[in-house]
């Protein structure tokens, strides 16, 4: 019985599959950095709301509505950052089956342009949704700085 690589996937052929894989693995990179930005904003949001709900408890009424503003925020902010995570993992997701699709093609000397293209088109339109999700997060955050009686 045959390998997987059928005779025509000589050497050179897979080495060519590898170099056209090369892009998407470092996008894979980009956005593993990107997931794990995320990540940790989220603790922090998760952490600023977990202190927060501590702090309702304890206090007057006039600091419960601070904080219970504040928490309303961090909710929100937790949602967009949830939402851009999510879509983040389905674009890395998409690019590994890209990246399948490049050495399965090979492999099995098929050509799948339509399929390669269509996956890595819907691996980029999540990703920009997501980075999309994470902007709107920022704002959130950066709107509501406050430093004295003004806000930035």
């Amino acid at each position: 019985m045959e390998g997987i690589l059928t005779p025509s996937a000589t050497i050179s052929a897979v080495a060519h599959v590898i170099q056209l894989a090369v892009a998407p693995v470092f996008l894979l990179t980009g956005i593993a950095a990107i997931l794990g930005v995320l990540t940790n904003r989220l603790g922090r949001v998760v952490d600023r709301f977990r202190e927060l709900e501590g702090l309702h408890c304890e206090n007057s009424a006039n600091r419960k509505n601070v904080h219970f503003t504040e928490m309303k925020i961090l909710s929100r902010r937790a949602k967009w950052i949830h939402w851009a995570i999510s879509l983040c993992t389905i674009a890395a997701l998409l690019v590994c089956v890209v990246i399948a699709a490049l050495f399965i093609g090979s492999s099995l000397d098929v050509g799948l342009p339509g399929t390669i293209t269509s996956l890595f088109i819907l691996a980029m339109i999540t990703l920009i949704t997501g980075l999309l999700c994470f902007l709107r997060e920022i704002w959130l955050a950066t709107s509501n700085i406050h430093i004295g009686s003004r806000k930035f």
